[in-house]
C-alpha cells in the first residue's frame, strides 16, 4: 500500500506524512522554517498539542531525537509518549499495520525512530494521523530540518549557499541533499569508493574532499562507525574515511566565514578533530537545540491539517 504523500504548494494543506523531506515544497519548507524561528524566539507561542497526545516509537537509541521531540511536544502543550520497542506488542510479533491502526485512534501524530525504511512507510500507509520519520538507514529529514535553520541563522539566507559533506554518503547526506535543493543550497558529497552517495536531488558528488571545501560556507560531516558495525567493519571504515576527518586544513580551504557542522554524537579525532569540534567556527550545538524548533515547526505544520 503507498503512503499518502502530498506535494505541498503554497496555498495546499499540509503534508499527510513527513517521510524523506520530499512531501514539502519549496514554499513549504522555507515557511516551515520562518515559523521555527518564531517558536525559537517564542518557546510557548504555540499550544496546538493541549489536550493532545504524540506517539515517539523509539527502536534504536537516542539522544538529540527523543530530548528534542519530548521537550517540544510539551511546549506545544501535548503529551509525549514515548514507546520503546520492547514495551510494544511488536516485539511479540503484532503487525506494523495494526499498529499503526491502533495508535491512529489515540494520539495525533506518530515519530518512530527505525532501520528499515519499510517499516516507516507500512506505517504511513495504514495510519490516519501523520507519520514523522525520526530516522531510518536511508534517511534523517528532520535532522536536515534542523541543519537548515542553523545555517539560515548563521548567514541569514539559504538560496546560494554551498555546503560541503565529507566522509560516509550515509541518511544525513542524502536528507541534506533533498531538502537543500529545496531550500537552494548546493550540497557537494565528497566521499570514497564503496561509500558515496547515490545520486539525489542534485547533489554534486566527488571522492576529493578538498574539492568539495573550496568556497563552502559550511563543512559537515558524521560518525564513520555505527554500532552494528563489526570491529573489522569498523576499521575498514576507519582507514577509508580517515582522509576525509573535518579538520582546521579543510575548514580552512572553505570560505574565511564558513562554519563547521556535525549531527552527533561525534568521535573527536575520527571524523572530526576537538579544536573543530569545540572552535570558534562551528554551529554544532546550536544544530542539536534547532532540533527541537524545527520539529515544533513540523508538528504544527502537520497537525493542522488533521484538524
Amino acid at each position: 500500500m503507498t503512503p499518502r504523500l502530498l506535494r505541498l504548494g503554497p496555498t495546499t494543506r499540509p503534508a499527510a506524512h513527513f517521510l524523506t523531506g520530499e512531501e514539502l515544497s519549496a514554499d513549504r519548507l522555507a515557511g516551515l522554517l520562518d515559523r521555527a524561528l518564531e517558536l525559537k524566539a517564542g518557546p510557548l507561542a504555540s499550544r496546538v498539542l493541549v489536550g493532545r497526545t504524540v506517539a515517539l516509537m523509539f527502536e534504536r537509541p537516542s539522544t538529540r531525537t527523543r530530548v528534542s521531540f519530548e521537550t517540544g511536544v510539551h511546549e506545544l502543550g501535548g503529551h509525549p509518549l514515548v514507546l520503546r520497542s520492547g514495551e510494544m506488542q511488536l516485539s511479540r510479533g503484532e503487525s506494523i499495520r495494526d499498529t499503526a491502526l491502533v495508535l491512529s485512534r489515540h494520539v495525533a501524530a506518530i515519530g518512530i525512530r527505525t532501520g528499515p525504511d519499510e517499516v516507516v512507510r507500512e506505517l504511513a500507509a495504514n495510519a490516519t494521523v501523520p507519520v514523522i520519520n525520526m530516522l531510518t538507514a536511508a534517511h534523517h529529514p528532520c535532522q536536515a530540518l534542523a541543519d537548515l535553520l542553523t545555517l539560515r541563522e548563521a548567514f541569514g539566507r539559504l538560496d546560494g549557499l554551498v555546503l560541503a559533506y565529507v566522509g560516509d554518503g550515509n541518511n544525513v547526506a542524502r536528507s541534506l541533499a533533498i531538502l537543500g535543493a529545496l531550500a537552494g543550497v548546493e550540497v557537494r558529497v565528497a566521499a570514497p569508493d564503496g561509500y558515496q552517495l547515490d545520486p539525489v536531488a542534485g547533489a554534486v558528488l566527488t571522492d576529493d574532499p578538498l574539492a568539495a571545501a573550496r568556497g563552502a560556507d559550511a563543512l559537515y560531516t558524521d560518525v564513520w562507525v555505527s554500532m552494528s558495525d563489526s570491529d573489522d567493519e569498523a576499521d575498514a571504515r576507519r582507514r577509508a574515511l580517515a582522509p576525509y576527518r573535518l579538520d582546521q586544513a579543510l575548514l580552512d580551504a572553505a570560505k574565511p566565514s564558513a562554519v563547521a557542522l556535525h549531527c552527533l554524537p561525534a568521535h573527536p579525532g575520527e571524523e572530526i578533530t576537538e579544536a573543530v569540534l569545540y572552535g570558534d567556527r562551528q554551529r554544532i550545538w546550536d544544530q542539536a537545540e534547532n532540533r527541537r524548533h524545527a520539529q515544533k515547526a513540523l508538528l504544527e505544520l502537520l497537525v493542522a491539517g488533521t484538524d
